[in-house]
């Protein structure tokens, strides 16, 4: 029986991976390397830190401590610039649906994020209010695939890992969730996301009664 969901913010809930190609490739330009959207896909789940360190591989380049630490805070700036626009329109499609109906139904609804910027942006797009609990990289020191955001998820709603389902865009993220012993929902391509227990493309392809089914079974 299910009694938390936890959803994953970037990608699940919003799509601020656009926000975070812009300020990374702003970055990556600045250090004269190449940084497609493609290469962006390696960053999707990750720390700030190891989204650099990849980055970095990426150009086979080196670069002092002080100079990582400026190139992080700056892109952090700029990834700020664009959220600060960020307003309801900007929920993907049936997030809001599915939200209102585990809250309708008594379930505990938490977030298990790596970003620092995760209630900022609940706020600017008016989705605070529906969350049990929130665990965001303030909050954990293990990047996905460890299962430390998520089992500290649980662990605030006093459930059990078993009665926890992830919703994930990530292949870090889904392996997160299994690696916590927890149901996987992967929200894009199957092809991407094939460890996941079960895949959507969006939320609009959830019905309730699939929800139903992860609540009394």
């Amino acid at each position: 029986m299910i009694k938390t969901f936890i959803f994953d913010l970037d990608g699940v809930i919003v799509d601020t991976a656009k926000y975070h190609y812009l300020a990374w490739k702003n970055s990556a330009d600045q250090l004269g390397i190449d940084f497609t959207k493609e290469n962006n896909e390696l960053l999707k789940g990750v720390s700030r830190i190891r989204s650099l360190e990849i980055i970095l591989e990426l150009g086979n380049k080196k670069i002092s401590d002080a100079e990582f630490d400026r190139i992080l805070n700056e892109k952090n700036e700029n990834y700020l610039s664009h959220i600060e626009k960020m307003d309801a329109s900007e929920i993907l499609p049936g997030v809001l649906d599915a939200l209102k109906w585990i809250k309708e139904n008594d379930g505990k609804i938490v977030l298990g994020s790596a970003s620092k910027n995760a209630k900022p942006i609940l706020e600017k797009v008016g989705l605070m209010e529906y969350f049990d609990a929130i665990v965001d990289g303030n909050d954990v020191s293990k990047a996905k695939p460890d299962p430390e955001v998520f089992l500290l998820g649980a662990e605030r709603t006093n459930s059990k890992p078993e009665e926890s389902v992830v919703f994930e865009d990530a292949v870090a993220g889904i392996q997160a969730a299994n690696n916590a012993g927890m149901l996987s929902i992967g929200i894009g391509e199957k092809e991407i996301l094939k460890e996941a227990d079960y895949v959507f493309q969006n939320f609009t392809e959830i019905e309730n009664e699939f929800l139903e089914k992860l609540e009394n079974n």
